[in-house]
């Protein structure tokens, strides 16, 4: 696979001009020479090989030869409700979310929750997607919602009909298929309030072992089961 480039805007075969971070990726790290191809892609599901044509000190002219589409998404909905941990454990966290092909990450606030990401944080796991993306050769970028309300967000009437909680002593998931939701509390987890208005509103209450399992650790097993 070529060298992946990120570009905010709409691609089609014929003329780009890749300007701010990327542009000095691809000039100044990856040190581009006109004739290199690369891979741009948008988040549109598709992406477009490109062959550069020319590199200046701020900005990279290339020429996009087509489009192409393939399959690298999953064909169903999965979607991962957490707390976010702490520093690095939270990029690391999306970076793998992102990689095992998650649609949607929802950040939670609950009564043990520490971090509260505000507007930085949420632009900064955005930029993890991106990364991620590049890396691991997705094209449709995992999104990133806004910190939500436990209690809101449980009751949601637009969530799947596949809803699982983690929570010590819960029952085996067991086989996983269709759009599916798994939720994740924070450090201690959630409280028997929280998984009380869980079961209320039609989630099923799993666990993951005898094990006490990190947040990042037990949303990418989740993750992976589906």
């Amino acid at each position: 696979m070529s060298e992946r480039f990120y570009v905010n805007s709409p691609l089609a075969p014929g003329s780009v001009v890749l300007s701010g971070a990327e542009a000095y990726h691809l000039a100044a790290v990856c040190r581009a020479r006109p004739g290199d191809v690369v891979c741009l892609f948008n988040g549109d599901g598709a992406e477009y090989p490109a062959v550069v044509s020319a590199v200046a000190k701020k900005q990279v002219s290339l020429e996009v030869t087509a489009k192409q589409s393939p399959i690298r998404e999953r064909p169903f909905r999965l979607e991962i409700a957490a707390s976010l941990p702490k520093g690095d454990r939270a990029d690391f966290l999306i970076e793998k979310l992102t990689e095992l092909g998650v649609t949607r990450f929802v950040p939670l606030r609950t009564e043990r929750s520490v971090v509260h990401p505000r507007t930085t944080k949420l632009e900064r796991l955005e930029r993890a997607v991106i990364e991620a993306s590049k890396q691991c050769g997705r094209n449709v970028l995992m999104q990133i919602e806004a910190l939500s309300e436990w209690a809101d967000y449980a009751q949601l009437a637009t969530l799947p009909a596949n809803r699982f909680l983690a929570h010590p002593a819960g029952g085996s998931p067991g086989k996983v298929t269709g759009d599916v939701v798994f939720a994740v509390g924070p450090e201690g987890g959630f409280t028997d309030e929280e998984v009380a208005i869980a079961q209320a509103a039609s989630w099923k209450i799993v666990g993951l072992g005898p094990r006490t399992l990190r947040v990042e650790t037990a949303a990418i097993a989740l993750a992976a089961l589906a």
